[in-house]
């Protein structure tokens, strides 16, 4: 039987104006994703006022209270409660949306707070001898009327989110929550380090204000960014940084960034500002990744705090609601300033290394102190052979060599004879004199203020590497040719790699040929490795091919084979090497680009200074 269904009359949507208070609730989703991005508006519009003080205190990570006081400009009684309607500023005229000076222009932050929790504004004008409140309830502002305040403004967030709970169930704990407002106050502190900063965390009664930074008392813009970045990212970072300031074709770069010894692994370090904005952009992390290609491993991630000045027509900061991003009209040029301007400042740093490889290396003797028992006295010496070594080839390291001497018979009466080196003088010298080599791999020297340990085989690697580089640049490296070529048995995909790169390589003074199969026949190899294992060589440089083949360009590619010829080619560990080795390894250390670090990013020296050394036996 059929059933006949009566046809029913779809009606059409209908199109209609959404209300305010729906309007700023969806507004809010866009601006206000959680407690920590009410903190980052409210902050913005305190710096915007031209405070010079700004406290910040919460409650239950954000959720339960969020208040700003600041001491800026203040809002005149009769705008409050336009400074809570849509759209709103006092940025800009709205003519001109490509000249941003000021962080928030949107005019959606306040109606935004106000529709999904309770607002209350106080502000004082300046110049104005009353201050008023305004309260806004869901949605509805109630009510200007007078208040107490001797300056400025104050906003007090109560239950964000309670009109729209919902968005509660997304909330992370209150401890996430509050770390993320203490990274939004990090940024923003940064970047304004002529203004004082507070942090209170209300939740638990005596709660102790965390001031981040006091103003710069030099009034100089770098110690004032120093004074900051000390308080912020710690003594550590601004002992291991180097200043970083550059200009080119309108564009500014300055600030701080770590030694490659200082690094980190995972990239949660890393801060740049445009125009004085904090921002998260993929082009500018990219870049500074590339910066320090050639001193950290994959594995490490450089630590920086950078800065990019530019005219704002250049660059635009309304890419994203929440203004973490931005776009530049010229991506390629900010790049390379970046990348250009970091690897010379590395480059200038010289043999400089991390400052806490010596804090390490003085935890690490700390922790080795125990109870020593009583041995049998003997009559140690050590052995002459640490300085007995066949004199350096003149590839070996190719630098003057020192000009001491070895003195067996110098050393005072002890419990037995010891080799020593005569006593220089040390001034000049940052990485001091050759004392002894220990483990057939560590140079110990002594300095003006301490001492220095240097791995033989990271610096010599670093040495070779630098100076492949140079020879490359200039015209080519030259090769040798072996008396007996090596035939390599290699894995098709090694093989395969070579060979497409086989003429690069021939430039680099590496020359082969197919010999059957999977085999290769190397007949030349850069001279300035000397003899190296064949085998190991074409080994290495395949697998360098292989992790270059995701980075940029054939110049990486050819830094990753230069940095694998240069391991092949450098001292290696267990060498035995003569007093003038040593002292002509420290000196060409410390005339040579990058030699704090290896190739890898580990550093190539630690050093200890005579008051560490005191310490370590209770002499401070």
């Amino acid at each position: 039987m059929n059933v006949e269904i009566p046809h029913m009359e779809q009606s059409l949507p209908q199109i209609r104006q959404l209300d305010a208070a729906a309007a700023n609730r969806i507004a809010a989703g866009e601006v206000v994703e959680r407690p920590a991005s009410a903190v980052k508006e409210l902050v913005e519009n305190a710096l915007d006022a031209g405070a010079s003080r700004i406290d910040i205190a919460y409650a239950d990570g954000g959720k339960r209270l969020i208040r700003v006081t600041d001491d800026g400009c203040g809002i005149p009684g009769n705008q409050m409660e336009l400074a809570l309607s849509r759209h709103a500023t006092s940025k800009i005229d709205g003519h001109d949306l490509t000249h941003i000076l000021t962080f928030g222009f949107r005019g959606e932050a306040l109606p935004s707070l106000g529709a999904v929790g309770r607002l209350t504004l106080k502000s004082r004008a300046r110049g104005s001898g009353e201050a008023h409140e305004l309260t806004v309830r869901g949605g509805e502002s109630h009510g200007l009327r007078p208040t107490a305040l001797a300056r400025g403004t104050v906003v007090e967030l109560e239950g964000l989110f309670s009109a729209t709970p919902a968005r509660l169930k997304f909330m992370r704990t209150d401890r996430a929550e509050a770390q993320a407002i203490n990274d939004v106050v990090r940024r923003l502190a940064m970047a304004a380090p002529d203004v004082a900063f507070s942090l209170t965390d209300m939740t638990n009664p005596g709660a102790v204000k965390s001031v981040l930074s006091l103003n710069a008392e030099t009034g100089d813009l770098f110690d004032g960014l120093r004074g900051r970045l000390r308080g912020i990212m710690g003594p550590e970072f601004v002992e291991n940084a180097i200043r970083i300031e550059a200009e080119r074709e309108g564009l500014r770069l300055s600030g701080f960034a770590a030694l490659p010894t200082y690094s980190r692994g995972a990239a949660v370090s890393q801060y740049f500002f445009v125009n004085g904005r904090p921002v998260r952009d993929k082009q500018l992390f990219g870049a500074l990744r590339a910066a320090y290609g050639d001193v950290l491993s994959r594995d490490r991630h450089p630590v920086a705090a950078l800065f990019v000045d530019c005219d704002p027509e250049i660059v635009d900061v309304n890419v994203h609601p929440a203004k973490a991003e931005v776009r530049f009209r010229e991506p390629g040029l900010v790049r390379g300033l970046v990348v250009g301007t970091i690897k010379q400042s590395l480059a200038e740093s010289g043999h400089r290394s991390s400052t806490t490889a010596s804090a390490g290396m003085l935890g690490a003797f700390r922790s080795a102190q125990r109870p020593v028992q009583p041995m049998e006295r003997t009559t140690p010496r050590i052995s002459q052979s640490v300085y007995s070594s066949p004199e350096p080839a003149p590839e070996m390291l190719g630098g003057t060599a020192w000009s001491g001497r070895v003195e067996p018979d110098d050393a005072p009466d002890m419990a037995g004879d010891v080799d020593v080196v005569e006593r220089p003088v040390h001034e000049g010298l940052p990485l001091g004199v050759a004392r002894a080599q220990i483990h057939e791999n560590y140079v110990v020297a002594q300095t003006e203020d301490g001492m220095v340990l240097v791995d033989q085989h990271a610096a010599h690697e670093r040495l070779v590497y630098e100076r492949l580089k140079a020879q490359y640049a200039k015209n080519g490296i030259a090769s040798q040719m072996l008396l007996i070529p090596d035939i390599v048995e290699l894995d098709d995909a090694a093989r395969a790699r070579l060979l497409d790169a086989q003429e690069d390589l021939a430039d680099l003074g590496l020359v082969f040929e197919t010999f059957g199969g999977n085999a290769l026949c190397l007949r030349e190899t850069p001279a300035i490795l000397g003899e190296v294992d064949g085998n190991d060589l074409l080994r290495g440089i395949a697998d360098a091919l292989a992790e270059g083949t995701d980075r940029a360009g054939l110049a990486a590619r050819i830094d990753a084979v230069l940095s694998s010829m240069a391991c092949h080619g450098s001292v290696r560990s267990g060498r035995r090497m003569s007093g003038q080795e040593m002292n002509a390894l420290l000196r060409e250390m410390e005339a040579t680009p990058l030699s704090g670090t290896c190739n890898h990013g580990r550093p190539t020296f630690v050093e200890l200074k005579l008051a560490d050394i005191e310490k370590l036996f209770g002499r401070r």
